[in-house]
């Protein structure tokens, strides 16, 4: 709904937001969006990122720093005067975005899987006056995740229970409500962790999960060659992966890449099956 230059909009946890029709001083808490607002042309109207928003790789040298996603530095975000705040529900702390919104407007994503994934994008495109571009990412992301389903049915592709592991310790899963277990899914990688977002396990319940393949991600703890050796004395039988924790963790435009990079893990795991 647009009024006296503004527009008001449901974000994704259900709150109306009023935010400038054009907002030009716009701070992303995110390290996903901060990549996608990037790719919609808003580079010049991001004044704002986090210490980990490193895609693309030149954020961090050209936009102001307001501190971690879960550590955000007031003093600097109040220094900015940002027309709009793009925060997370999961990533960020909700007692400081409580407080950020005292203040600015402050739209909150929740993405759970494709399809919010797609929506947080169109509603992203429109409260910045860029739904022509938003539209164009979200047709290039259908597109290779038909890429991605079309080389599973003609490769005859079955499901394999996996487990991801995204902390060392303690030793934390992603579970079955999380956008992990939902590109899990895209890959006919059946969840092993049936309960719950983030549950920690010790070793011996590892041990009794019986997957088909562990993988380890590269974010946000940085498994390492050595990690999997140590993995692998665990699960003698399973194959043990090290993977991109990008490509199934980030929403917004990175989605894109992930269909092509699903395909090219999909084809080493095979092949090894089959050595």
């Amino acid at each position: 709904m647009l009024t006296d230059n503004h527009i008001v909009s449901k974000d994704q946890v259900g709150r109306s937001v009023k935010s400038p029709v054009n907002p030009v001083r716009i701070i992303s808490t995110v390290p996903s969006i901060s990549e996608l607002l990037y790719d919609l042309g808003l580079n010049d109207r991001l004044v704002g990122v986090t210490k980990f928003c490193v895609n693309p790789s030149d954020l961090l040298r050209t936009k102001a720093i307001v501190g971690g996603t879960k550590n955000l530095n007031f003093d600097k975000i109040h220094s900015l005067k940002p027309d709009l705040i793009i925060a997370n529900k999961e990533e960020n702390i909700k007692e400081q975005i409580l407080e950020l919104e005292k203040h600015y407007p402050v739209w909150i994503s929740d993405v759970d899987g494709l399809d919010t994934a797609i929506e947080m994008i169109n509603q992203i495109g429109t409260i910045t006056s860029k739904e022509e571009k938003a539209e164009k990412i979200n047709d290039e992301i259908k597109l290779e995740f038909n890429k991605l389903s079309e080389y599973l049915r003609t490769n005859n592709m079955g499901t394999k229970k996996a487990i991801y592991i995204i902390w060392n310790d303690p030793c934390m899963l992603a579970g079955n409500d999380t956008f992990i277990h939902e590109l899990m899914k895209k890959c006919n990688f059946n969840n092993a962790i049936a309960k719950g977002r983030y549950p920690e396990f010790s070793e011996s319940e590892l041990s009794k999960l019986n997957p088909d393949y562990v993988l380890l991600s590269s974010e946000p703890f940085p498994f390492k060659d050595k990690h999997q050796s140590k993995f692998e004395s665990m699960f003698p039988n399973p194959i043990v992966k090290l993977v991109d924790g990008e490509m199934f963790s980030w929403y917004g435009s990175h989605i894109i890449k992930a269909p092509e990079y699903f395909i090219s893990l999909l084809n080493e795991l095979n092949n090894k099956n089959h050595s």
